[in-house]
């Protein structure tokens, strides 16, 4: 039992709280068929519970960025002596409406040689497994020469590139997931004497400063649906190149504080 205590503590020590919850019910479950098979005596982790992470309402969930805002945020991660590192996968997000987990998963095989058409047909989910997307399907996102994105691909992109490399990897070489971009983005963790430390990652930071409301990194698909559909992309392309349906791009990505338009004489 105390083994287990000292695994809870250094799990909420070490990741973040849903992250804790889900494994803990893991060994939890693993444990119970330990003891159905007669293997051990007693559950350890039973009595070890913690309080299940609250799902953010659904208006905070599908809020975005304004372009001012998106920029700004990319603009700090360029000048971010820690996080500037991290500034091809922030842009990325932005520019494609990708999930974290198909960037997470993208490998040089899956963009084309001129960088002007990816392909995405996996992800990593949040226990870094690889996985299809989350719909099941292929789908190829379309740039044309001389765009942001493009011209993002090519400034990383490596002379020979491996076609099994990853495009993004952490300032340390790890894959990337979803515990390490909350390190940068929300609340980044450090040890000093032993013990781990919290201290606001950028956008937290740029939110604490008011120069942006506090979003989480999904806000990247929200804010490139939205600013899509804005600029006169039909609902039915931007469905197609995020992998959505479009009756979702419909409800959740036609935000009325963004897309503000008078109502035409008719």
């Amino acid at each position: 039992m105390e083994a287990a205590t000292t695994i809870r503590d250094w799990m909420l020590s070490n990741y973040t709280h849903n992250m804790s919850w889900v494994l803990l019910n893991y060994f939890s479950s693993c444990c119970n068929w330990a003891v159905k098979s007669a293997l051990i005596q007693e559950n350890p982790f039973a009595s070890l519970k913690i309080q299940k992470p609250k799902r953010s309402s659904q208006a905070e969930d599908f809020r975005a960025f304004t372009l001012e805002q998106r920029d700004l945020i990319i603009q700090a991660f360029e000048s971010h002596p820690k996080y500037g590192e991290y500034t091809p996968l922030v842009k990325f997000l932005f520019f494609t409406g990708c999930r974290p987990g198909e960037a997470f998963a993208l490998t040089w095989g899956d963009i084309s040689s001129d960088c002007c058409r990816i392909v995405v047909n996996k992800s990593r989910n949040y226990h870094n497994i690889l996985k299809g997307t989350k719909n099941g399907r292929k789908r190829v996102f379309p740039c044309q020469s001389g765009t942001k994105l493009q011209l993002l691909l090519l400034s990383i992109r490596p002379e020979n590139p491996n076609p099994d490399d990853l495009l993004f990897r952490s300032k340390t070489g790890k894959r990337m997931n979803s515990d390490i971009m909350l390190d940068f983005w929300k609340d980044g963790r450090f040890r000093s004497d032993g013990k781990v430390y919290k201290c606001p990652g950028l956008v937290k930071e740029l939110a604490i400063q008011g120069l942006v409301p506090y979003l989480p990194p999904y806000s990247c698909r929200h804010t490139f649906a939205t600013w899509a559909i804005t600029s006169g992309i039909t609902p039915d392309k931007v469905a197609l190149w995020i992998g959505d349906t479009v009756q979702t791009v419909l409800q959740h990505y036609c935000h009325p504080e963004v897309v503000n338009a008078e109502c035409p004489d008719f």
